[in-house]
């Protein structure tokens, strides 16, 4: 199946971090590309934000684009700054927080099916 392109146009230059914007208080989404094998989601946490433990399908690779988020993967903390990213495996229970405002990448990628 084909990837389903949302909120971008395809074959165009952008910046991942400027298409997602910050709101007071708020954990804001956007969805770039969803399909039954990958989705493709940016955020954007105002400091203080959570994302509470909750477990994945599929394998996911965040990466931080902007400010300082922790992802905590089944107990573990980890702290990340712009340009870093973590893997967060399928089926372990995982968070995340902002330690300041943050944006990030999410990828999941759907087992086989």
């Amino acid at each position: 199946m084909d990837a389903i392109l949302r909120h971008i146009a395809a074959s165009t230059v952008l910046s991942l971090a400027d298409e997602v914007d910050y709101q007071p208080g708020q954990i804001v989404s956007k969805t770039l590309v969803q399909n039954s094998a990958v989705s493709l989601t940016l955020f954007a946490f105002d400091e203080g934000e959570e994302i509470s433990t909750h477990q994945a399908g599929g394998d996911a690779l965040v990466t931080v684009l902007d400010g300082t988020g922790q992802v905590t993967i089944d107990g573990t903390p980890h702290t990340l700054t712009a340009g870093q990213s973590i893997i967060m495996p399928a089926q372990v229970p995982h968070s995340v927080l902002a330690l300041a405002r943050f944006k990030m990448s999410l990828t999941v990628v759907s087992p086989a099916a």
